[in-house]
């Protein structure tokens, strides 16, 4: 298994051209949100733009529309039509596809909460979306009952599980997994073909066939909720601007842990929180390029 380091980062970050435009650059998907978890959609669109993303449409319920576009400004949006529970409602299925299909890559999950509409939505872009596709949290969930669906996809996925949601995908104890990270991540990916980036100290970035690789970057500090929002959005960044799905994975953990380290410094440990992870961000991504 090889550990990470700067100059693999390196070599995986999008080369981007004198003649770029926000479409040649990468064009992301970010399907997060719902009522009461409108902060999520707001990291995972923000830790996009910081890590390169030229274009970042984030699809949301109605009701946080107001709430996540006055924190992204940046950002371009899909207001959607939300359920009882404050959740994109299945009704929105085919607009969301639609917009999936014209996107370099899609992020889905950051926020949802686990309920018929979103299971729904997420067999649908696991089935349907024809681009790179980023599950996190309830999206990696709603999977759990019908994980066999991932041996038909053909287009590549990535999923983002700590240990409590990599116990319900595989119906294994947490305990297990946190003592068998490495054999457990390379098993999970070989058996479904995805790229599988098990979270926790040292995470495990494995893909089908594949060695895999460690995260050597990240502290304590960063053990808040609305890290994996971030991490997500920084992988999907590197989705939509052409890199590998798995070696985004692998430069995406390196980088958000790094600037995590560059803010802990500064900040320590008790005081670090996920907005801080991605103002340090373009720290994190210098010190790779400047990397021999």
């Amino acid at each position: 298994m090889t550990v990470t380091d700067k100059r693999i980062v390196k070599k995986i970050l999008p080369q981007r051209p004198a003649c770029a435009n926000k479409y040649s650059v990468g064009s992301l998907l970010c399907v997060c949100g719902s009522y009461s978890f409108a902060g999520a959609a707001v990291l995972c669109a923000r830790a996009a733009l910081r890590t390169g993303a030229g274009l970042v449409r984030v699809a949301v319920p109605r009701s946080i529309y107001p709430i996540v576009s006055s924190c992204v400004p940046e950002a371009v949006f899909l207001v959607l039509p939300e359920n009882e529970q404050g959740c994109i409602s299945s009704e929105a299925i085919e607009e969301i596809i639609k917009s999936a299909n014209k996107s370099d890559a899609v992020v889905m999950g950051c926020g949802s909460k686990l309920c018929r509409d979103t299971e729904e939505l997420v067999l649908s872009l696991v089935c349907e979306c024809k681009t790179p596709l980023l599950l996190d949290a309830d999206g990696i969930n709603a999977l759990s009952k019908h994980i066999n669906v991932l041996k038909d996809r053909v287009y590549p996925l990535v999923l983002t599980p700590h240990e409590g949601e990599m116990s319900r995908l595989t119906s294994l104890a947490s305990e297990h997994i946190r003592e068998n990270r490495q054999e457990i991540a390379k098993s999970f990916a070989d058996e479904y073909g995805v790229t599988l980036l098990l979270k926790g100290k040292g995470t495990i970035i494995a893909s089908k066939n594949s060695e895999g690789y460690m995260n050597p970057t990240g502290n304590a500090g960063m053990a808040v909720a609305g890290s994996g929002d971030v991490l997500s959005g920084m992988i999907g960044a590197l989705m939509a601007q052409g890199a590998d799905a798995t070696l985004s994975a692998v430069a995406g953990a390196f980088l958000h842990g790094l600037a995590g380290d560059i803010a802990k410094e500064e900040l320590t440990e008790y005081s670090l929180i996920p907005s801080d992870i991605i103002e340090y961000i373009p720290k994190a991504i210098k010190e790779c390029i400047d990397s021999e």
